[in-house]
């Protein structure tokens, strides 16, 4: 945002320096990005200063007659000048470019004024006509004043021409109130303990032309428009705006267009509020109606775009059509232009939430809804109605022909904040004065209330939308005093409002991704926005609506992804094109559905694999990835959450997967993983199998518990025994882990299957398992009587649980 410092020294008085001014507004909290001269002639006339001729003798060099003058310009001694100009006289007031000043005439190239002589006479300076200063184009005569400023008062002054100075602030969406010069020379008042210097608007006088017809205004819609201003003006001239308005524009990046249209957006400027002028022969029927219409009404804008509207645009209409879409952009057929001879004027306060919406489903930012949309001043319509009526008259002419029109059926009141002295002192660290907290809140309009001992209560007003609770206030405090006001303690310690997780999701994110990292996975981070046609091809696999884009960049990013799978074949797609085979993918990310009217976030880890185990190398050939291979990095990531009491279903919903699993807890589903559809992998043109697995990473986060128990490592040796069972082929694996833990649990530390077998020697609904088992005994070394006992229990569960038939 653009601050004109001289446009601020209008509303409150500065005795500081631009830069200065810049400390104490980032002081505050609205820091300053940068200050940028701003010059009305080039070199801003610096070094040239108001002399007076006390002595012009003439002298001849080469039939040319020059004049040796002397000139006060200020200083303990005169000047000796030498002047070619006709027109030179003693007791004249000049202009005069001292010794050192750079001037910049209308044409040629700059130089710098020095010590010389000039045909043997010295010359300490330049008496100058108006061209040589770039003021003008006449080389007649040298410039004669008609003044009373004093010798050695820059010329820059007398002329208007002192130097401007652009402040850039990083204007911060909560500080609506400061998106003004007004709001600015606020905060300087508070920290300043200056005075503002409010426009006067004492000299408006309403109706004083009374129209014949005037205008109606009727709000329909109060909750989206809760206060509605506006007065008639007419027999003013469009034309072109003074020069000292669109000075003022331009200082601040606002191009002129007409003098009404100037006051308008200099309102804007000065106040913050917001204006908009309407042809008033252009209003049909006399009737001004604040209301909706139907969605997909169309309406064509200022830029001349036609604009369908939806059903939560307020508009501005008259009798038969819109004219403007409020708050946010005027129509074609309403606006002022050079054959406008009456206006009807309009200020309001509209509903943030109602502009914000509007602006963002039609993709416009203008600077009305830039302020609309973060809170203007409910207060400030008619001052700001009366302000501009009377500039209006000032650059057009004309006069009010009506009544001021406000309405205003629930004012919007002040906010009360209870606010306790202790938490004043917690809060920011050190005890202040209570006179001095009062004297900084009311420095902020901010009324002191039912105070005691204790606390008082903080009335704010409804301009400063980001002050609402009691920490608001004891920072508004805390930045007028000035943070660099509070010492630091040599023990530095903190308050805080609210507390810590009991699982940092940032360390374990980390943690996780350092594991599947070091297993050689490479970490990718994707777009949330996707195509419409992703969502339809696995709609089977969620349910709820797609989050639809209002204002999409394009139609291939149009909708929220409702699953993460797209996302990531995309990557993969992108690095098979450029020739990287063998590939294994993780992502952090989120996915968004809409479900009974309500948006939903669930936050995900997913993997997905491509390609071979291990590269090709003489120890090894290369082997495709198969299924258990995701299921392996699958383990991985339960077993560092510690999941272990795991349930395993085979995956129903095949809009996904070809095939899988999905693994539960309490019936609670943890991951689902498998073999990709090859009906999705070729929507991306990849035609080898891809293994996915989508982890619930809200629930990983839950189930985790960093309490560990350690125990020392057994000091006696593990003992390994084979079994080879025979058995149904609907036997799993677990089923024989959980015998094995159930018959034997004590020695018994693990279990594997190192073999499976299926032929026609064993029967075809028979499948062979090669299982070792490791004994071992914290205590003592074990005996061949200890492990045959051992076996013996364990292969009476399996023949007794399993109908197993061992082979040794």
């Amino acid at each position: 945002m653009k601050i004109s410092y001289n446009w601020l020294k209008q509303l409150i008085d500065i005795e500081e320096s631009a830069e200065e001014v810049g400390k104490l507004l980032t002081a505050t909290g609205l820091e300053v990005e940068g200050i940028e001269p701003v010059e009305k002639v080039q070199g801003g006339l610096n070094g040239i200063v108001i002399g007076e001729v006390l002595t012009c003798e003439p002298f001849t060099v080469k039939e040319k007659t020059l004049h040796l003058t002397t000139v006060d310009i200020g200083t303990e001694q005169p000047s000796t000048i030498v002047c070619g100009a006709a027109n030179v006289a003693a007791g004249q007031k000049v202009v005069v470019a001292t010794v050192g000043a750079t001037i910049y005439p209308s044409h040629g190239e700059p130089f710098t004024i020095s010590k010389r002589k000039v045909y043997g006479q010295p010359s300490e300076g330049m008496i100058c006509a108006e061209d040589e200063i770039g003021l003008g184009t006449s080389h007649a005569g040298i410039m004669v004043l008609d003044t009373d400023l004093a010798n050695g008062t820059p010329a820059a002054q007398y002329f208007g021409l002192l130097p401007d100075y652009v402040i850039e602030i990083g204007l911060t969406p909560n500080r609506a109130d400061a998106a003004s010069h007004l709001g600015v020379a606020r905060d300087l008042k508070a920290v300043s303990n200056r005075g503002i210097k409010w426009p006067s608007v004492e000299q408006f006088v309403a109706n004083e032309a009374p129209s014949a017809s005037g205008v109606e205004v009727i709000v329909e819609n109060s909750e989206a428009c809760p206060r509605y201003a506006g007065i008639l003006i007419e027999g003013l001239t469009v034309k072109e705006s003074p020069d000292w308005l669109k000075e003022k524009l331009q200082a601040v990046g606002v191009r002129p267009i007409n003098n009404v249209v100037d006051i308008t957006n200099y309102i804007c400027h000065e106040l913050g509020q917001p204006l908009h002028a309407f042809d008033a022969a252009k209003i049909s029927g006399h009737q001004v109606i604040v209301k909706t219409l139907e969605a997909g009404t169309p309406f064509v804008t200022l830029d001349g775009v036609e604009r369908k509207l939806s059903q939560h645009d307020l508009m501005i209409c008259n009798a038969e059509e819109p004219m403007c879409i409020g708050g946010v952009f005027g129509g074609t057929k309403s606006g002022v232009t050079e054959h406008t001879t009456g206006i009807f004027l309009e200020a309001a306060y509209f509903s943030p939430a109602w502009i914000r919406r509007t602006g963002t489903f039609h993709g416009l930012k203008t600077d009305a809804s830039f302020r609309f949309e973060r809170g203007t001043d409910p207060n400030m319509p008619v001052y700001a109605l009366k302000r501009a009526a009377l500039l209006i008259k000032e650059v057009a002419g004309g006069k009010t022909a009506s009544e001021v029109v406000d309405i205003y059926p629930n004012p919007i009141l002040n906010n009360n904040v209870p606010v306790k002295f202790r938490n004043i002192d917690r809060l920011i660290g050190k005890s202040l004065d209570r006179t001095l907290i009062k004297q900084i809140l009311t420095s902020l309009d901010i009324e002191i209330l039912d105070e005691t001992s204790e606390g008082f209560v903080a009335s704010v007003a409804p301009y400063r939308v980001d002050v609402t609770r009691e920490a608001d206030i004891i920072e508004e405090i805390l930045r007028i005093f000035g943070f660099d006001n509070i010492e630091l303690s040599d023990h530095l310690s903190a308050n805080f409002l609210s507390g810590f997780p009991l699982v940092d999701p940032d360390k374990q994110k980390l943690r996780i991704a350092n594991l599947l990292a070091a297993n050689g996975f490479n970490e990718t981070m994707t777009n949330s926005l996707t195509k419409p046609i992703y969502n339809d091809a696995v709609r089977g696999s969620f349910v709820g609506e797609d989050v639809v884009i209002l204002n999409p960049l394009s139609e291939d990013l149009s909708v929220m992804r409702q699953t993460m799978v797209f996302s990531g074949l995309e990557s993969l797609a992108y690095n098979l094109n450029r020739r990287q085979r063998d590939l294994k993918l993780c992502e952090f990310g989120k996915t968004y559905h809409k479900v009974e009217g309500k948006y939903k976030e669930l936050s995900h880890l997913v993997l997905l694999m491509a390609g071979h185990q291990q590269a090709e190398s003489w120890v090894a050939k290369d082997q495709k990835l198969a299924f258990h291979d995701l299921a392996a990095q699958v383990h991985l990531v339960l077993n560092a959450f510690r999941v272990h009491n795991v349930e395993k279903q085979e995956l129903t919903d095949k809009s996904v997967f070809e095939y899988g699993l999905t693994y539960t807890v309490k019936k609670k589903p943890v991951v689902s993983f498998g073999q990709v559809r090859s009906k999705l992998t070729k929507m991306l043109d990849i035609k080898q199998p891809v293994f996915y697995a989508d982890f619930d990473w809200a629930y990983l986060l839950k189930q985790y518990n960093d309490k560990v128990r350690f125990s020392e490592v057994s000091k006696f040796p593990e003992v390994r025994r084979d079994l080879s069972l025979v058995l149904d082929k609907s036997v799993t694996f677990e089923q024989i882990r959980q015998t094995a833990h159930k018959y034997e649990k004590e020695l018994l530390t693990n279990i594997n299957v190192f073999d499976v077998y299926e032929g026609e020697n064993i029967g075809t609904d028979k499948k062979s398992y090669s299982v070792s088992f490791i004994l071992q005994d914290e205590a003592q070394t074990l005996t061949d009587k200890v492990i045959d006992k051992a076996m013996q229990k364990l292969m009476l569960g399996f023949e007794k649980e399993l109908g197993a038939v061992i082979r040794k």
